[in-house]
């Protein structure tokens, strides 16, 4: 028997932290980088919502060394991926990479580990808004299979 899965928010607050709204927080580091990276952040932001418009975003290691801006993180049954920006990169490093088909080749960076793997874009770098959005729908089903082969957790019982 299927079990109900409980809806989150779209763009509801992180858990324990009610505050923030993480869309906003994700708008705020965009705005912040008033360059390239900022437009590529926001582009492939507007990519994965078009591709999955159930994704969840969330705001994840908010932390002193990040301006407490946190590191975006978009969910479907679990993480698809985490969107990490650096001087000269925007990261995209998908939670379960290595087990997704990527006949474009888009996966540039993280190739050696058995779990993940990541894109790096350029400044200048075109992106394959086709073959990306395959692969973030690809990432949800992946998701989704492994969320319906988990069994389901039983109650425990009180005395």
């Amino acid at each position: 028997m299927k079990q109900a899965t409980t809806a989150r928010p779209k763009s509801g607050a992180s858990e324990g932290k009610a505050a923030e709204n993480p869309s906003k927080l994700i708008d705020a580091r965009i705005k912040k980088m008033s360059d390239w990276r900022g437009e590529t952040l926001a582009r492939v932001r507007a990519l994965i919502k078009a591709a999955d418009p159930d994704v969840v975003e969330e705001v994840k290691w908010r932390k002193p060394s990040n301006g407490m801006l946190g590191v975006p993180v978009w969910e479907h049954e679990g993480m698809i991926c985490t969107g990490e920006t650096y001087k000269a990169a925007v990261k995209l490093t998908f939670a379960h990479g290595a087990s997704l088909k990527d006949p474009s080749g888009l996966f540039n960076a993280s190739l050696d580990g058995n779990v993940r793997r990541a894109i790096d874009f350029h400044e200048g770098d075109k992106i394959d808004e086709k073959a990306f959005k395959a692969l973030i729908r690809s990432a949800v089903a992946r998701n989704i299979e492994q969320a319906a082969a988990r069994p389901a957790r039983s109650k425990k019982k009180t005395a």
